[in-house]
């Protein structure tokens, strides 16, 4: 029986994956990398690591890399606060399972960054916890952000279930011992989901799965 729920938030919840993307591109361009969707998602939503080795290869000091990621980083607060789009469903969605299953929120994405995002969404309502970046030493694809959240749950996990839309989130829920449904965005509908436990096409197919689990 499916007693909690842990979601992602980027393009799970909201879909934001597109303005951290478009802040990068921006960042880059003005020192002359070109930062294309290929390699956001190679760096960025399948590995974590980032693009500043690249900057790094080009010769720019650390000063100078966290200089950019401070830039970077207003400038996505920028965009957040200007475009949030929250993803078809979603609402109705936590809506129905608010009250029957405990859910938290589990994101790579800074406090300061999430805050703004749900300043505008209004679900902070419907969630028990929320884990970002902030609270955990290394992020996904690395297994602590949602062993964290297991333990603020409160339950075993085969209790608990993930919902995700990459490739990194779905290593970091699967290396957590969670079992984890997906449900792609354009940006990652090609990666490898293998050992994922379901596929949806949409956010509208999942109450019925975790009531029924």
């Amino acid at each position: 029986m499916i007693k909690a729920i842990f979601w992602d938030n980027d393009g799970i919840l909201v879909d934001t994956e597109k303005l951290y993307y478009k802040s990068c591109k921006i960042t880059f361009d003005k020192i002359g990398i070109e930062i294309n969707e290929d390699i956001y998602r190679e760096y960025f939503l399948k590995k974590s690591y980032g693009t500043w080795h690249l900057a790094k290869e080009q010769g720019f000091s650390d000063k100078d890399i966290s200089e950019m990621r401070n830039e970077r980083n207003k400038v996505y607060s920028q965009l957040l606060k200007d475009n949030i789009e929250i993803i078809d469903g979603v609402d109705n969605v936590l809506k129905l399972l608010f009250g029957k299953i405990k859910m938290g929120v589990v994101t790579s994405s800074r406090r300061d960054h999430f805050e703004i995002i749900h300043q505008q969404t209004q679900f902070l309502k419907y969630f028990d916890f929320v884990v970002t970046s902030d609270d955990c030493k290394k992020v996904k694809p690395d297994p602590e952000p949602y062993l964290k959240a297991l333990q603020l749950s409160g339950f075993d996990k085969n209790n608990c279930i993930v919902v995700e839309d990459s490739e990194r989130g779905l290593r970091s829920a699967l290396d957590a011992g969670l079992k984890c449904i997906i449900i792609p965005t354009e940006l990652t509908k090609y990666f490898d989901f293998t050992g994922a436990e379901k596929i949806l096409k949409d956010i509208s197919e999942l109450p019925s799965i975790i009531l029924e689990a």
